[in-house]
């Protein structure tokens, strides 16, 4: 899960948590298990905004807590997550997609008409 006000988020990835992490801002810390999780942290990764623990089968108490102190100390990967965090709370995204799919409506309908 994302947590702003602790300044991380951690979870298997898929692109509800993912869309939640980008939003909240914070550093993600991502343990993949299946599915689309994998290639999710990987976009997170080099987006500049995460770090890939792994697989949560292999995760360590050691490598949690390095991603942990990493998440919480790196002022570059802070930055980046909180750029893009802000970039994604000023979008209006449901207005974006009701006139993308209103264009393809009515590009849709011109074309049926011919």
């Amino acid at each position: 899960m994302a947590l702003p006000a602790h300044g991380g988020g951690r979870s298997s990835w898929g692109a509800g948590m993912t869309s939640a992490g980008l939003r909240a801002g914070v550093p993600s810390i991502m343990a993949t298990f299946a599915g689309d999780q994998a290639a999710w942290a990987d976009h997170m990764g080099q987006l500049g905004v995460g770090l890939l623990v792994g697989n949560v089968k292999k995760l360590t108490v050691e490598k949690l807590a390095d991603a942990i102190r990493i998440a919480l100390t790196d002022s570059a990967l802070r930055t980046r997550a909180a750029a893009l965090g802000e970039k994604i709370r000023a979008e209006d995204g449901v207005a974006r997609a009701v006139n993308i799919i209103e264009r393809h409506a009515a590009e849709f309908k011109r074309t049926a008409a011919q």
